[in-house]
């Protein structure tokens, strides 16, 4: 009776073979690989920190309580809700719509500058380079001056989300000539288009009275303070839209990273590819904003870092971006909270005093690699 090769293999050269198809030596584990951790580390944190944020504050609620309250409103009563009174209000009604809405809005803000990093192929790219949250600050603006209350409470917001698509979409047409559009030429517009939005932002705030002086420039601090889930119904469904949107698009943007003549010869249209990811980033930043306000840094420091660990391949750095910049924020808005007692710090405020190092230092790290401004 004769035997096959595999049927004689012994087990240390099967598992030999194996080590050479999965690149893991043989009789050693499989390693988590650094996406993988990358995302549970990612993943776990914002759970965490979720909770964290929803236990502490001026009324204390103790962690299992948090918990209980969640699991006893999908009908699972393993753990007792908040006992102390008004425990139970506090939560649905203060806290977690203020920390989904974090959620919603640092996940939108990471994505889009993921995105504008990979159109623009450069690192210190984020989604303010556009016009588009200068733009939002603009309709925010005139929306507080003029004293609009067309749609009631939503008339700010409202206005703040179209003038913001607008911007951008104004930017990208100016930019554009003979059917196309260079990077170069949408960075200055971006800057010529900021300086005329941040002109005409400092003469509403001059001819304003002091009330609505002081809500514009609060407004421009960015805060979650007063989020309802309401207002969570209608930021949500708009930033899933972007989101999902840009992910189809992470393909022709990791071709992109290649250059514009090669991505063209692999087939990428890159003057639509470079207009859908402009639309998409506008719509996520403004619908972001337009009830938080203005958070600078979040999509510079959240996707430059995770490109840093993943690699540039946006297949898993967009969804990244998305965990890494709720995190941020949760924290950032539970710091807002706590820092202070009885005062709720503007959360822009917060990102900007940890984004303004990191910018500058990404600004030296960038300069020692290339050796020098070009």
């Amino acid at each position: 009776m004769t035997h096959s090769a595999a049927d004689s293999a012994t087990p240390d050269a099967e598992a030999s073979v194996v080590g050479r198809r999965t690149g893991v030596p043989a009789g050693r584990k499989p390693r988590i690989g650094r996406t993988t951790l990358t995302f549970i580390v990612l993943i776990v944190g914002l759970l965490i920190m979720t909770v964290v944020s929803a236990s502490l504050g001026q009324l204390i609620i103790p962690f299992d309580q948090v918990i209980g309250s969640v699991l006893n409103k999908i009908g699972i009563h393993w753990l007792e809700g908040p006992t102390r009174a008004f425990g139970n209000e506090a939560l649905w009604n203060v806290r977690f719509p203020r920390i989904v809405m974090a959620i919603v809005v640092g996940a939108a803000l990471g994505v889009a500058g993921a995105v504008m990093q990979g159109v623009f192929g450069n690192p210190l790219a984020e989604p303010g380079t556009v016009g588009v949250s200068s733009g939002a600050a603009v309709g925010a603006s005139a929306s507080i001056l003029m004293g609009w209350n067309f749609l009631g409470a939503f008339t700010t917001p409202f206005l703040a989300f179209v003038c913001g698509l607008a911007t951008t979409m104004s930017v990208y047409l100016l930019a554009r000539r003979g059917g196309r559009t260079e990077i170069v030429t949408l960075i200055l517009t971006g800057v010529a288009v900021n300086a005329i939005a941040g002109a005409l932002i400092s003469f509403f705030t001059f001819a304003a009275p002091t009330n609505a002086r002081d809500q514009i420039v609060f407004w421009q601090m960015g805060s979650f303070n007063g989020s309802r889930w309401q207002q969570v119904a209608l930021v949500a469904p708009m930033c899933l839209i972007g989101i999902i949107a840009v992910q189809f698009m992470a393909r022709r943007l990791d071709l992109l990273s290649l250059g514009e003549k090669p991505a063209r010869h692999l087939g990428v249209n890159v003057e639509r590819l470079r207009f859908g990811s402009m639309l998409a980033v506008a719509l996520l930043v403004s619908s972001a904003v337009a009830f938080a306000g203005i958070i600078s840094f979040v999509g510079l420091v959240v996707p430059h870092l995770l490109r840093m660990i993943l690699g540039p391949e946006h297949r898993t750095l967009l969804p990244a971006s998305a965990l890494g910049g709720a995190l941020l924020l949760t924290i950032a808005d539970f710091a807002a909270r706590t820092t202070i007692r009885f005062a709720d710090l503007p959360i822009g405020m917060l990102t900007s005093l940890v984004g303004g190092p990191f910018f500058f230092w990404l600004l030296r790290r960038s300069r020692a690699k290339s050796g020098g401004w070009a």
